[in-house]
């Protein structure tokens, strides 16, 4: 009977402590995470969102630099077709009886820089080095030239009227090619910066010719 009795205690001895056991544990547990856990888990998800964040800011910030090299690349390219559509007016002119020199239109064929507003193919040479480059290009939000009545923006002009300076600059040149007065080569650069991007710059050019005879003028 005694040995049935101490059985009975150590057993029930065993069970408290199993119990002490949990508890504690069950203790531990709802005391929470400690600093340094807690630490280790914000930095754990600051990495799991910045990194896709970085990722997602890059992607855009390159989507805006190809927008603006597309953009850039068409510019040089207006201000070539511009020219080109003066000279084939001219020779229009010419065709009708009415004497027209098949350059005329183009303000310098020595190199000097001019820009063009090609929504009336008008015309205005820069000004000159010492006083500073040519102009930027301005824009009202659809169409880029320059604001009515400043084609040479100055600082009293370069804003308004739903009008307002972009991040291009075009500089159009034309110069005989070889001295031959029947070839001209018109060259054009645009020049640009896009956010935290290096400046960039666009060059095109294009040869053009006087495939037609002016008709002298009747006297």
């Amino acid at each position: 009977m005694k040995n049935l009795a101490s059985s009975c205690k150590l057993r029930a001895l065993r069970k408290c402590r199993r119990h002490s056991q949990l508890a504690a544990r069950s203790s531990q547990l709802a005391a929470g995470f400690t600093l340094i856990e807690t630490l280790v888990a914000v930095t754990l998800l600051t990495i799991a969102i910045g990194a896709p964040m970085s990722l997602t800011s890059k992607s855009l910030a390159t989507a805006y630099y190809s927008r603006d090299q597309i953009t850039a690349f068409h510019l040089a390219q207006e201000a070539i077709e511009s020219i080109r559509h003066e000279r084939d007016n001219n020779i229009l002119t010419n065709v009708f009886g009415t004497y027209a020199d098949l350059l005329e239109g183009i303000p310098n064929t020595t190199g000097a820089p001019f820009i063009v507003d090609t929504r009336d193919d008008s015309t205005r040479l820069c000004l000159d080095p010492e006083d500073g480059p040519c102009p930027p290009l301005q824009t009202d939000g659809e169409l880029y030239g320059y604001r009515p009545g400043c084609i040479m923006p100055t600082t009293d002009c370069a804003n308004g009227e739903g009008w307002e300076n972009s991040i291009f600059t075009r500089t159009v040149r034309a110069e005989f090619v070889s001295g031959n007065p029947d070839e001209v080569n018109i060259s054009v650069e645009v020049v640009w910066r896009t956010g935290s991007f290096q400046i960039r710059t666009i060059s095109l050019s294009a040869n053009l010719y006087r495939w037609i005879q002016e008709v002298a003028p009747l006297i």
